[in-house]
């Protein structure tokens, strides 16, 4: 009854927006957890600020699947549902024969363009779900332009989804590509902007504090900070990737560094006006998506100068951003923004332990080795098992030979993992819709599982216990409110501002979206409009 009330109340304001935006800017910030947000919150002073202050601000969104990550919570928050319907179950799954990794969204059918040919993630072939993307582009019967950005290519292919178009930065040459699933040829507007070589033109600078040091907390130098390519643990950052000239390395140090937003957000004014984005009535939908953000919490963690830094940078990038939309669409009374996150992240193991919470980097190299082990004591033969965050893959030719029952090699390999003291819960993937969740923790797993890209055996680490095989820096992926809560901020046409302190579901999001716009949901939507921050526009 509740839930039919709801949905009542929206569709008697739906008839006041009188028309959908023209243009729906849609950005959304790598590992930019509701913790990270909130307390960084009250030092900023830009366009990300700004945003909150003047939109509808919900400080907690959470994912409802055991292993948020970019790829799957790109795909949630594009179709509105979980791992369990769209299949993008993580950035990487396991080729069990080989025990090697593969990447979520490959496609040796379209290679990407102008850069070297890779297995990389290129096109939305495996995306089994409809985005809000594809919808734009069917209710406007393809007169309504969809384009995503980002600097990485598996953030971008799902904002554009099967009907868009998808552009990200490549490390291996510096520049802004795409697959040709969605084009044969670069359009000329990226041309040009290529042309410029954004890249290069950083690399004999450094990444300097962007405010005076007495405005950053804690200590710059921290043992437990990463110093891959050549950027170092403190300030200023080198950005020459230890090359004597621009090549690979220096275009990766760039894109972990906070000063890759502003090409992030000059290639997005370049497809505004290339696309003449927001010009005419039919709604257009421009998705942004910033990763450095995610690559400095991964090498410096949530805590650093460095991500502080990165905030505040980020600060006046999405300020940036808005104003180029705004101009485009003709003013914010034609423009709705969203802004939100695809997971949190852990704070680093060892600065957590520091503090004195029971944390620990648990390595998952140890844990396969140890795994497989166990196995072939038990069972015998070359049974393989690999580790990806929290899911198991078993292979070998014992097992795909059918020399020993899979089910009983799966629970034993359950079973010697839930021994082990940084886990608190395994199960394999024969008992995973039957199993008792006692703690509330099966269900998040059932939620990302999907048959044949999961893993054969599911757990879940203690709280405070990060999965990493680097013995610096930190991660994300598990069921807990530092990995799965992120905010969510609407602004604009058919927007009512204010904070909405409730929890909600990410698979809300895109729901919402289509309500604004007036069309009908993505085909595997989950989750429901959030109608209480709905309003008629003036």
């Amino acid at each position: 009854m509740l839930r039919f009330l709801s949905l009542l109340l929206l569709l008697t304001a739906l008839p006041a927006l009188a028309k959908p935006p023209r243009l729906t800017l849609f950005i959304t910030v790598d590992a930019m957890g509701s913790d990270l947000l909130l307390r960084t919150k009250p030092r900023l002073k830009g366009g990300l600020r700004q945003l909150i202050d003047s939109g509808a601000f919900y400080p907690y969104a959470r994912y409802a699947y055991a292993k948020p990550r970019t790829a799957p919570g790109h795909t949630t928050l594009a179709t509105g549902a979980n791992p369990w319907r769209h299949g993008i179950v993580d950035n990487r799954i396991i080729d069990r024969a080989t025990g090697k990794p593969e990447r979520v969204f490959p496609d040796p059918a379209h290679p990407v363009l102008e850069a070297p040919l890779s297995m990389e993630d290129v096109s939305p072939a495996t995306l089994l779900a409809e985005t809000f993307a594809d919808r734009l582009r069917l209710s406007t019967q393809e007169q309504g332009k969809a384009i995503a950005l980002s600097g990485k290519a598996r953030s971008a292919i799902p904002l554009a989804g099967r009907l868009g178009q998808a552009y990200w930065y490549d490390e291996t040459v510096g520049k802004f590509v795409t697959g040709t699933w969605y084009t044969k040829e670069l359009p000329g507007w990226l041309k040009s902007f290529n042309a410029a070589n954004p890249s290069e033109a950083w690399f004999s600078k450094t990444w300097e504090p962007l405010l005076p040091r007495t405005e950053y907390v804690g200590e710059d130098d921290r043992p437990y900070e990463g110093e891959y390519y050549g950027l170092g643990r403190v300030f200023p950052h080198r950005l020459t990737g230890g090359l004597p000239s621009p090549g690979p390395e220096s275009y990766t140090a760039f894109a972990i560094s906070p000063l890759s937003l502003d090409v992030v957000v000059k290639a997005a004014r370049a497809a505004i006006e290339g696309e003449n984005l927001g010009k005419d009535e039919v709604p257009d939908l421009l998705a942004v998506s910033f990763s450095a953000t995610d690559r400095v919490f991964h090498q410096y963690g949530p805590n650093s100068w460095e991500m502080q830094d990165t905030l505040y940078r980020l600060d006046k990038a999405v300020g940036d951003l808005v104003a180029l939309a705004e101009k485009a669409a003709g003013g914010r009374a034609n423009l709705l923004v969203v802004l939100t996150a695809d997971h949190g992240g852990a704070a680093v193991p060892e600065h957590w332990a520091a503090s004195g919470v029971d944390a620990e980097r648990v390595d998952p190299r140890v844990l396969s080795k140890g795994l497989t082990e166990a196995l072939r004591a038990q069972f015998g033969g070359d049974v393989l098992a690999t580790v990806e965050e929290l899911d198991v893959y078993l292979g070998g030719k014992t097992l795909e030979g059918g020399k020993v029952d899979g089910a009983a090699v799966r629970r034993a390999a359950a079973a010697w993992l839930v021994k082990q003291p940084a886990i608190t819960l395994a199960v394999a993937r024969d008992d995973l819709y039957t199993m008792p969740d006692v703690a509330g923790l099966v269900e998040p797993l059932r939620k990302g599982y999907y048959p044949g890209r999961s893993g054969d055996v599911l757990f879940v680490v203690k709280p405070f216990h990060v999965i990493s095989a680097e013995p610096s820096g930190t991660n994300h992926g598990t069921p807990y409110a530092y990995d799965q809560l992120v905010p969510l901020v609407l602004a604009g046409k058919g927007v009512k501002p204010g904070i909405y302190p409730r929890e909600i579901s990410t698979t809300d999001v895109a729901p919402t979206v289509a309500a604004v716009l007036e069309m009908s949901l993505p085909a595997s939507a989950e989750g429901e409009p959030r109608y209480e921050a709905l309003a008629p526009s003036r």
